[in-house]
């Protein structure tokens, strides 16, 4: 199931319990997966149109009034197009909102540079009060919503509107502010975040056909990070290797070489190198932006050399 989908339904799940809880969106219902919602909660559903800043005013002003809106759009109109409205209406006014930006990095694919924001991540950490989670799958995202609605505060979901291999098992446990391990290692750190995941998953196995033991941590909320995981497995390792569908300025490296700023440890980072987007399939911008799992083997052993 698309991911999208589970949002929804996750989504239908909150309205029908709260009827505090509502959808605002800028005419990208359809994409976003939550058009079929209009039907079924017709008064918590607000198409605000192509009006994004408006929409973010919107549902700061809900909020004040004890509603829990979550909006929604691609990721840029999520975050760089409303960052005034984000930082000042939403995060200092102490507003309780979810912020959904769908397509981020290079899923944005055919609809090209304008539309695949690879600096999202960066713009939004800098604003004091937000945090920032990317589910990694669909056990995850399931689990996340719930836990989301009850936040008190400002989040930002980062949402990959496709499919997406399954990595977590059902049952599994979700802590927002807690990385999760998915397997240990001793010669290596890799801390992943988003659609990236399951291709460190299959990297590791080269990795350990050529002698490197990998351990692999989930990076699912990049603000405020878990430092104490970063620190306590980069010092167990001795190396690192981030690896991430965005700006490798800014977000999920820049916040592990942050935790890590006072340690002698080498960093190594897989991410888009600092450029805009452009046209193209998956396969295609995972080549052009170095984000193969052939990339990420050549950076982890680069990092290994390093120690």
């Amino acid at each position: 199931m698309e991911m999208r989908a589970v949002y929804a339904q996750c989504l239908a799940e909150l309205m029908e319990k709260d009827k505090r809880v509502v959808v605002l969106d800028a005419d990208l219902a359809k994409a976003s997966g939550t058009r079929n919602l209009y039907e079924r909660f017709p008064e918590q559903m607000f198409d605000c149109g192509v009006a994004e800043q408006n929409m973010a005013s919107i549902a700061a002003g809900l909020s004040s009034y004890g509603f829990k809106p979550w909006i929604e759009s691609f990721t840029p109109f999520a975050t760089r197009r409303i960052c005034d409205q984000i930082a000042i209406s939403i995060s200092y006014a102490k507003q309780n909102v979810r912020i959904v930006g769908t397509d981020p990095g290079i899923s944005a694919e055919l609809n090209g540079g304008t539309h695949m924001s690879m600096e999202d991540i960066g713009v939004l950490r800098s604003i004091p009060g937000v945090v920032i989670f990317e589910p990694v799958d669909n056990v995850q995202l399931k689990a996340a919503m719930p836990v989301l609605d009850a936040y008190q505060g400002v989040v930002y979901m980062r949402l990959f509107r496709k499919e997406s291999p399954q990595v977590f098992e059902e049952g599994y446990t979700f802590d927002l502010f807690k990385a999760d391990l998915l397997k240990e290692g001793k010669d290596l750190s890799i801390f992943v975040s988003g659609m990236l995941t399951n291709d460190v998953l299959t990297a590791e196995k080269e990795l350990a056909a050529a002698g490197i033991d990998a351990e692999i941590i989930n990076i699912h909320t990049i603000k405020p990070i878990d430092a104490e995981t970063v620190l306590a497995s980069a010092k167990k390792t001795g190396a690192v290797l981030t690896v991430e569908n965005h700006n490798v300025i800014g977000g999920l490296r820049s916040a592990v070489l942050e935790a890590l700023a006072e340690e002698k440890i080498p960093v190594c980072g897989v991410g888009v190198p600092d450029r805009f987007g452009e046209v193209g399939k998956l396969p295609y911008l995972r080549e052009v932006m170095g984000l193969t799992v052939e990339n990420i083997v050549a950076a982890a052993k680069k990092a290994v050399s390093l120690k």
